[in-house]
C-alpha cells in the first residue's frame, strides 16, 4: 500500500491502517531508539511516545518525504529530546577529531567478508563478526551509533539521513566518516586485521 493511501485511510480512522504503519517502520524507529536509550523500560516508552506523536501529527504530514523518514525524524526527535533533559551537558555529544579516508565504506556487514566455500563456517564467522562490530559500535556516541545504523542497517541515503536527524547533508558525512573511523579504530584496539 502506497504512503498517501495508508496516511488517508489512517486519517479516515481505519485502525489496521495504523498497523499496517506501524509493522512498515518499526524496524527503523526500534534502531534509532536502541541507539540512543539504553533503559529498556525507556525504550517501550519511547516507541510509545512516538508513535502516539506520528498518530497526532498525521493530518499535517505533506508528503515531502516518505513517510518512513518522516516517522524516523519523530523517532530522533523524540530520543533527543529525552536525552537532552536527561543529561543536558552530554546529549548526542560526538568525538572530535580529523577527517580521515575511511576503509570501511560498505553499506552491509555481510560486505566485510570475503567469500568462502564453507558455509557453516561462514555463518559462525559472521555471527561472531557480527558481534564484535556491535560490542565496538556500542562504545561510540549516540549519533555516531545511529548514523551508522542508519546507512549500514537501514541503507537510507545520505538526504534521508540528513532529514531524520535534521543535520546538513555534509555534516552527516563527516560524521559518517569519522564514526567509521572511531568503529575501525575500536575494533583494531582489540583485534588484528586478520583475526577480522
Amino acid at each position: 500500500m502506497e504512503d498517501k493511501e495508508l496516511v488517508y485511510r489512517v486519517l479516515k480512522g481505519d485502525k489496521n491502517a495504523f498497523t499496517t504503519v506501524i509493522k512498515k517502520t518499526e524496524g527503523l524507529v526500534a534502531q534509532i531508539v536502541f541507539k540512543l536509550v539504553d533503559s529498556p523500560e525507556e525504550r517501550k516508552d519511547m516507541a510509545q511516545e512516538i508513535y502516539l506523536k506520528v498518530y497526532k501529527s498525521l493530518p499535517e504530514f505533506r508528503f515531502q518525504s516518505k513517510l518512513s523518514t518522516w516517522i524516523g525524524q519523530i523517532a530522533y526527535n523524540t530520543c533527543y529530546h529525552y536525552l537532552k533533559q536527561k543529561r543536558p551537558t552530554q546529549s548526542l555529544s560526538v568525538h572530535q577529531g580529523n577527517n580521515y579516508e575511511d576503509d570501511l565504506p560498505h553499506r552491509n556487514i555481510d560486505k566485510l567478508l570475503n567469500d568462502s566455500t564453507n558455509k557453516t563456517e561462514t555463518l559462525i564467522f559472521k555471527k561472531e563478526l557480527s558481534q564484535l562490530v556491535q560490542v565496538a559500535l556500542s562504545k561510540l556516541s549516540p549519533i555516531y551509533q545511529t548514523l551508522i545504523t542508519l546507512y549500514h542497517y537501514e541503507e537510507l541515503s545520505y538526504e534521508e539521513m540528513a532529514e531524520i536527524t535534521q543535520l546538513p547533508i555534509g555534516t552527516v558525512k563527516n560524521y559518517l566518516f569519522r564514526a567509521r573511523k572511531a568503529l575501525k579504530d575500536n575494533l583494531l584496539t582489540h583485534y588484528t586485521k586478520d583475526d577480522l
